[in-house]
């Protein structure tokens, strides 16, 4: 029996520190195909289970079962394992180019692919983003090009964003990604605002918000999701639950809610887990939240449980915080080898066959990269003008504006 007469503070820590054995005992994983697809309108305190189980649809075999899978083609099935596959050599090519100081700063995606590149095949033209620093995916999956994201990251004199931007916070309003804000958790009251003025405006087009767990701990989230529920917003509040909030752990922000899609319930908004590391599986809850928010149903929070396998960013080490060996014992394995066991089950693709478009792949990423590189990289080649800096913001410019160009010769 607790005793009652000292109080104790209680700190959440991780299962495992630097130098233990991984164990991922904690994390429940649902059977593929064991979870029920309800229907769209269903009224949300009857799936509240939801919040707390994970929804598959590829088993330990590769197979696709369940009431959720069955909703993309072989074509488009083929389609995303190379859209995985170039996000993942891109990464890998920009990583090195910052480690050559090409660049200041880049982020990888490794093992969290399929969110952000199932996720897009979900949407409509038109529709959305406010996305994290972890879902270039969604401009790889919407062929947006390779060149112009280089570009950015090095800062040249073609960066479409004329170098006001760290590198890798993207923007395209032509390709539906807001432009990416480096104070966290902005982004998803303004989704919920977005898709706000769209119902206002009798429009047809969604938002999503995206947001990773640890930063589920700042106020705007809780804010979006008061708002979300309260106007029946159309939007997609996504949640990427990678297991670490930079050298934090997921607990910490998660507190004790149990998952990160509970937090929904208590706003009456459905809320649903899927595994991050199925295409299948993502892409089928993306596509119901989506046509949920487009038939005036209001907004469904989705927690992706996936696992950063990489560092958090080009400046962290996560061997200071967790065993060197953990992202080999997630339990859910590798989105890419998942969905090419997947479709090598089919028929449809072998182990030459992705031998052969990793090296397609990988030639067509140097490429890119060759010609970004022409354009100047962070210490060399060309810049965007000084010029700039004075653009783009006023329509017609003030008078101390004018003077400080002048003094400045450009």
């Amino acid at each position: 029996m607790a005793d009652a007469g000292m109080l104790r503070f209680h700190v959440p820590e991780p299962e495992v520190r630097p130098g233990g054995t991984p164990d991922f005992s904690n994390v429940t994983i649902a059977a593929a195909g064991s979870v029920p697809r309800p229907d769209i309108d269903v009224d949300p305190r009857t799936i509240r289970d939801m919040a707390f189980s994970i929804i598959r649809v590829l088993n330990r075999n590769g197979e696709a079962v369940g009431p959720w899978a069955g909703l993309l083609s072989n074509e488009e099935l083929l389609e995303g394992l190379r859209h995985m596959m170039t996000l993942r050599t891109f990464d890998a090519r920009m990583q090195m180019a910052q480690r050559q100081g090409k660049t200041s700063f880049y982020m990888q995606h490794l093992g969290e692919e399929a969110v952000s590149c199932a996720f897009r095949k979900a949407l409509e033209p038109g529709d959305m983003n406010f996305p994290t620093y972890r879902q270039a995916g969604l401009l790889i999956a919407d062929g947006y090009p390779m060149v112009t994201m280089m570009n950015q990251i090095y800062s040249n004199e073609a960066d479409p964003l004329k170098g006001r931007q760290l590198p890798i916070m993207y923007s395209s309003k032509e390709h539906g990604f807001f432009s990416i804000s480096g104070n966290l958790a902005t982004q998803y009251i303004q989704a919920v605002g977005w898709a706000m003025a769209s119902a206002i405006s009798n429009d047809s087009k969604i938002a999503a918000a995206w947001i990773g767990d640890g930063s589920t701990a700042e106020s705007d989230f809780h804010s979006a999701l008061v708002f979300a529920s309260t106007y029946k917003a159309p939007v997609v509040l996504n949640v990427v639950n990678n297991q670490w909030a930079i050298s934090t752990f997921q607990g910490i922000a998660r507190g004790g809610s149990g998952t990160f899609a509970a937090r929904g319930l208590g706003f009456g908004i459905p809320s649903l887990r899927v595994d991050g590391n199925d295409y299948l599986a993502v892409h089928a809850v993306a596509k119901w939240a989506a046509e949920r928010a487009r038939k005036n149903l209001g907004p469904t929070l989705v927690e992706y449980v996936t696992y950063r396998a990489g560092a958090h960013s080009s400046s962290d080490d996560p061997s200071a915080y967790r065993p060197k060996t953990e992202s080999d014992a997630w339990p859910l394995g590798d989105p890419v080898v998942r969905l090419k066991n997947h479709l090598i089950g089919l028929g449809v693709w072998s182990d030459e066959r992705h031998a052969q478009a990793e090296a397609e792949i990988l030639d067509t990423v140097i490429a890119a990269q060759k010609e970004a590189e022409s354009h100047g990289t962070l210490h060399a080649g060309g810049k965007p003008s000084t010029r700039d800096m004075f653009e783009g913001l006023y329509a017609e410019m003030p008078p101390h504006l004018r003077r400080q160009r002048q003094q400045a010769g450009v």
